[in-house]
């Protein structure tokens, strides 16, 4: 932050914000809003550039390259994207260095994340590294993982309790801050089903059975059998399928054709179309907590290709108590979560059927929800955020001038 020869006027501080996928995308819109939010509060202008998807750009970042599409879990899941990746890389090398940035913030994403986290390292090593939702190590423990983690980021910003203890365990520097949805703006159902144009009487459920392309093949047929059996169970029962990428409509809407499903594909009010359900069946990710944050019951699900899941169960070792984020906030079993050869649409079936018809065990989930939502931090997460990666730059001035 020095001052040009020609201006009295400070410089941009010049920001490098990377991520993926959808949930990456919209936790770094919420964290962008905060940072212009924080620096205004302090006099200074911020150079925002990204690597991530629309809603960051929207938010004001330049995006260097959209990685929506990019998202996949698994070994050989990830296979399809390596070229691309690899190209994406080399691309983003190239802009860093011949345009440092101040500071970086990586967010989620952990495999793209740690190379552009090692590149700074080594070719920019007096840039400052923060790691936002840092990946979910502390689930399964990988001590690899965790050392790469480590390794890149001067700081780690925990969005979970047992997050924040795992990595001050492993000798981090962390700042628990809480979790980002605590502020995000939710619909309520009365709202939701106005906008949708729903009756208070209709019984809605809502499908989120993707947002990377192979959930399309390993997750969308279980749920959509899934529904199948609560249509035959509820004949009036109206689906919901909020549309996580335009690149996914017409896959969506063909399988909604051939399994003969009651639905509407909703593509630009997809939070409203949690809102207003009885109950949402989806995949396990960062959407449970926007679900449970919008008091809606909900059956949680993942697959991933049976080759992989037999090297990750046999060969790696792979467990973990919980697998979706609601469970996992408190180590508690608030939703019912089904996890790779568990996941049959039978299974599902069952547990959606007895949220739809049991209202004690609506209850029961609402005050699990209840619990999990104290647990989740104060309001003002982002700004708390913002105020921590700008600190950097305060600590990184202090320690550049002795």
């Amino acid at each position: 932050m020095t001052k040009g020869p020609n201006s009295a006027a400070p410089q941009p501080v010049r920001l490098f914000l990377h991520t993926g996928e959808v949930s990456g995308d919209l936790h770094g819109a919420l964290l962008i809003q905060a940072l212009q939010r924080q620096a205004a509060e302090r006099g200074l202008t911020l150079e925002i550039t990204a690597v991530g998807g629309t809603r960051m750009a929207a938010a004001g970042a330049q995006l260097i390259c959209n990685t929506l599409s990019m998202g996949a879990v698994g070994i050989f899941e990830t296979l399809p994207y390596y070229i691309r990746g690899a190209r994406l890389q080399r691309q983003i090398n190239r802009y860093l260095v011949d345009h440092p940035p101040d500071l970086v913030i990586l967010i989620d994403y952990m495999g793209p994340n740690i190379a552009v986290g090692r590149f700074i390292r080594r070719r920019l090593p007096q840039v400052p590294m923060a790691y936002y939702i840092a990946p979910q190590q502390w689930v399964w423990a990988t001590q690899k993982g965790t050392r790469q983690i480590l390794e890149v980021a001067d700081k780690l910003l925990a969005i979970f309790p047992e997050e924040a203890r795992y990595y001050r365990q492993q000798g981090g520097n962390v700042t628990w801050v809480g979790h980002p949805l605590v502020d995000a703006p939710l619909p309520a159902r009365q709202a939701a089903r106005a906008q949708l144009g729903l009756s208070e009487s209709e019984t809605v459920v809502t499908l989120l059975p993707a947002s990377r392309q192979q959930e399309l093949t390993y997750l969308l047929p279980v749920i959509f059998t899934a529904a199948q059996k609560i249509q035959d169970r509820l004949p009036a029962v109206k689906f919901l399928v909020p549309l996580s990428l335009p690149d996914f409509r017409d896959r969506i809407a063909q399988a909604i054709a051939e399994y003969g499903l009651t639905a509407d594909l909703v593509e630009t009010q997809q939070r409203a179309a949690i809102a207003a359900a009885d109950l949402a069946i989806g995949k396990s990710g960062t959407a449970n907590l926007e679900i449970a944050l919008m008091d809606v019951p909900q059956v949680a699900m993942y697959r991933l290709s049976p080759l992989t899941a037999w090297l990750a169960e046999h060969v790696l070792k792979f467990s973990a108590a919980f697998i979706s984020p609601v469970n996992l906030v408190e180590m508690q079993p608030i939703v019912p979560e089904f996890l790779q050869w568990e996941a049959t649409p039978a299974a599902i079936y069952e547990a959606a059927i007895a949220l739809l018809l049991d209202s004690e065990k609506r209850a029961e989930m609402r005050q699990g929800y209840a619990r999990m939502r104290q647990a989740l931090g104060e309001v003002g997460v982002c700004d708390r955020a913002a105020r921590e990666i700008l600190d950097m730059l305060y600590t990184r001035s202090l320690s550049q001038s002795h």
